[in-house]
């Protein structure tokens, strides 16, 4: 089945050479391939017309009646519509350029429109597609705050442009809405997007659309029926056209200004980016804000596919988890009963001190965009950093995958604490120090968010971490069920993990008895290592152990992984549970064999999210296609075999993430850029197990894939230019790392402290095929 795959593949890209190919410009943009696992997508995943963690997320949508599968899906034949809202349980305002008799109200699987990937572009910050249906050439671009259409219309006697205000749109349906019309060039209004399982609260999408181009008459439909003339709508299960006149080919322009606050304030986004009506700067703009993040990272060496895949990846790491915030700096807090505008502090000169973030879970940033941003973009962690503060201060709680201002307690433990305490580890401190560890410890104790399960919303049981605290561990099964991923072994060790990061944190800040209460708590995994297996296997509420026990059987106390995959989830403590396993060295046996087992599905559960369940990939002991075992390639840098870690973590790139393509890419949930930022970790050879989290942080080598990779680092931050890492004789058999210099002077660890990566420099790495077991000390 392999084979065929791997043929399949070699098909597709000799197929599409004019799209995959790397193109004769070297500028990381354009080097980006948008469309990667696009049969695979989520409503989350893709967004073309998008700046870095915008606001916007403008993009065609295929499929739209639901969360997973949907949005812009490569292999569909039609377009939908085209939307402007891709995230975290969000979505909003989709439009569509029609002509010929009016069919909007029979729904979008009647007015979408075929088309064509031959006449299709897309780039970072830019989609065009020839809807075949009417003749018309759809061009989109965005700023942070603002969608920017171009349409083409052909001569026609009847053309429109429609707002479809009823349509189920990814994770929600639409409540009610209204549009009025305010001049024969502006409409403006809202859509309250109903409520998910996820997001526990309806939320209103504030919306002002302006063109260039007068439009003749607004008229509106409800209920499938065309209801005629209007200046307004309001209600339900209806929406809004605007007639233009084609007697002769047209271009209207469309600006779209969203906001979560008011309709006002989506009309003051419009003025504060996007005053002009040149829609090729404005794409030319976004390439070069894309560009500008992306070349942070300068590589050098790899296959033109190696490149390609890079900076798709790196594009994906700084793409979903978006801005909620308007460029006044205000924002909707739904925390409490009602909605509730806030203001963001501003500088001196009167603008947001940051921009406010929602997004899906933290839930493996620790070994992501925690190590990835802080290192790159530490005024992202920053920003980040500032938004979670921002929510404690609004709802009492620090989040852990906000969406639209509300909680979604989504996944488990407290997912943000080794993203905040690693922060400050690395000198990230332009935050409120003393109220960050005020919320982390309170979201550690009962009440907070260790007490919930996932998805539980208005209770603090389904975590268990009453338990947790007196037993110490979390019982498999919890009854009654409270929420999601109540998987009580899974969660022990998640919270010991946090909890240590906890403990760095007071430790530093000088809170002597919380240290030791944290530090002790941290070693609760421990009383659910099964010695006779030799693995961690789930206890019940009467202390006995899970009967049967199968450490490949999926979930049964494992969150979306099983024990063999979840075993490993000790990064605090590894030395401890090589103890517990007899020693290093029967450890490294246990997991090696993990891998090669894996290595027979690619390490992975299959190729895409929808079939990671299916009977025989989800018995995999390794999965690089979900968050809770990415880290075990490095785990053998902490027992003494630093040359497997170095050889593991190639296989993996190699097999998991270097796919180009459609139809593979990130052989799951690639969960807003987690792991995309794996991919590129990995591929510069830099890891964190602990999130930087200890004392003073830790930065671990794993196996280069290119020759060379230059960071540039933040001056505001920072106080060196760049860090380079050169890998000499790298060649795609050359796993080994023969010997090391870092600045000139012999290195011996298979580490380097953060700070010093910072304060800039060179790394010099002699790549070999044969492992040199005496290089890389782990102490």
């Amino acid at each position: 089945m392999k084979t065929i795959n791997l043929i399949i593949g070699a098909v597709f890209i000799l197929m599409s050479s004019c799209t995959v190919n790397a193109p004769k410009t070297t500028r990381p943009v354009d080097l980006v391939y948008p469309q990667l696992d696009t049969e695979n997508s989520r409503w989350i995943f893709f967004s073309s017309a998008c700046r870095p963690f915008g606001m916007v997320n403008l993009s065609p949508d295929n499929k739209a009646d639901t969360d997973w599968g949907s949005g812009y899906r490569y292999e569909k034949d039609s377009i939908q519509f085209f939307s402007h809202i891709h995230g975290w349980q969000l979505s909003g305002v989709p439009v569509m350029p029609v002509n010929g008799e009016f069919k909007g109200h029979l729904g979008s699987k009647v007015y979408g429109s075929k088309y064509s990937h031959d006449d299709e572009t897309v780039k970072p910050g830019y989609h065009s597609v020839f809807l075949e249906s009417y003749g018309i050439k759809a061009e989109l671009t965005s700023t942070t705050r603002v969608g920017f259409h171009r349409y083409q219309f052909p001569a026609s006697e009847e053309s429109y442009i429609l707002l479809d205000l009823a349509t189920l749109l990814g994770p929600s349906g639409t409540v009610k809405a209204r549009a009025t019309k305010v001049t024969d060039k502006e409409i403006q209004g809202y859509a309250l997007m109903d409520k998910t399982t996820r997001r526990p609260k309806q939320i209103s999408v504030y919306f002002n659309i302006q063109f260039d181009t007068e439009f003749e008459q607004m008229s509106a439909w409800k209920d499938g029926q065309l209801s005629g003339k209007t200046d307004e709508f309001e209600g339900s299960n209806g929406g809004v056209y605007l007639k233009f006149d084609t007697q002769k080919e047209k271009t209207i322009q469309m600006k779209v200004g969203i906001s979560y606050v008011s309709e006002d304030q989506a009309k003051l986004n419009i003025q504060e980016e996007l005053p002009h009506w040149d829609f090729d700067r404005v794409v030319k703009e976004s390439s070069e804000e894309w560009n500008s993040y992306l070349s942070r990272i300068e590589i050098e060496g790899g296959t033109p596919e190696q490149q390609r895949r890079f900076y798709t990846d790196l594009w994906h790491a700084l793409l979903g988890r978006r801005i909620i915030s308007d460029a006044n700096g205000k924002y909707c807090d739904m925390t409490g009963a009602e909605p509730r505008t806030r203001q963001i502090p501003l500088d001196e000169k009167g603008k947001p001190l940051f921009n406010h973030h929602n997004s899906d879970s933290f839930w493996g940033a620790q070994w992501t965009i925690s190590t990835l941003w802080s290192l790159v973009y530490p005024q992202i962690t920053s920003d980040f950093v500032n938004s979670m503060l921002l929510m404690y201060d609004d709802g009492g709680l620090i989040p852990r995958g906000p969406a639209g201002g509300n909680y979604t307690a989504v996944m488990t433990g407290a997912s943000s604490t080794p993203f905040i305490v690693g922060a400050y580890m690395k000198g990230i401190r332009n935050f409120d120090a003393a109220k960050a560890y005020e919320g982390m410890k309170k979201n550690h104790l009962p009440g907070g968010m260790m007490g919930k399960a996932g998805y539980e919303h208005n209770t603090a049981n389904g975590g268990g971490i009453e338990y947790y605290i007196e037993r110490g561990y979390v019982p498999y099964p919890l009854l009654p069920k409270m929420g999601f991923h109540q998987e009580g072994a899974a969660q022990t060790l998640e919270y010991a993990s946090q909890d240590w990061c906890l403990a760095q944190m007071a430790q530093s800040l000088g809170k002597q008895e919380d240290y030791d209460y944290f530090m002790k708590r941290s070693s609760n995994w421990k009383n659910l290592y099964d010695a006779q297996s030799g693995w961690i296997r789930p206890k019940g509420l009467d202390g006995k152990w899970k009967e049967p026990f199968d450490p490949y059987q999926y979930q049964n106390g494992f969150v979306e992984a099983n024990a063999a995959q979840t075993t490993w989830f000790v990064p605090q403590d590894l030395k401890g549970l090589a103890e517990l396993m007899g020693g290093k060295d029967k450890m490294a046996a246990q997991l090696e064999a993990s891998f090669v087992e894996a290595e027979k599905l690619d390490f992975t559960s299959g190729t895409a999210h929808s079939k990671e369940l299916h009977p025989e990939y989800k018995r995999i002991p390794i999965n690089y296609g979900n968050q809770p075992s990415i880290e075990t390639a490095f785990v053998f840098n902490h027992i003494g075999y630093p040359w497997r870690s170095q050889y593991w973590s190639r296989k993996v790139v190699d097999q998991a993430f270097s796919a180009l393509s459609p139809d593979r890419g990130y052989n799951g949930d690639e969960d807003q850029g987690l792991m995309g930022s794996l991919a590129v970790l990995m591929k510069i050879g830099l890891f964190e197990m602990n999130s930087g989290a200890e004392q003073r942080s830790v930065v671990e080598l794993g196996s280069p894939v290119f020759d060379k990779i230059t960071i540039h680092l933040d001056s505001n931050y920072y106080s060196g230019k760049t860090f380079v890492i050169e890998a000499k004789n790298n060649k795609p058999e050359n796993y080994y790392i023969q010997s090391a210099t870092l600045n000139g002077e012999s290195q011996q660890n298979q580490w380097i402290f953060h700070d010093v990566i910072t304060k800039g420099g060179k790394l010099v790495l002699e790549m070999g095929n044969a492992p040199n077991k005496n290089w890389g000390d782990t102490e």
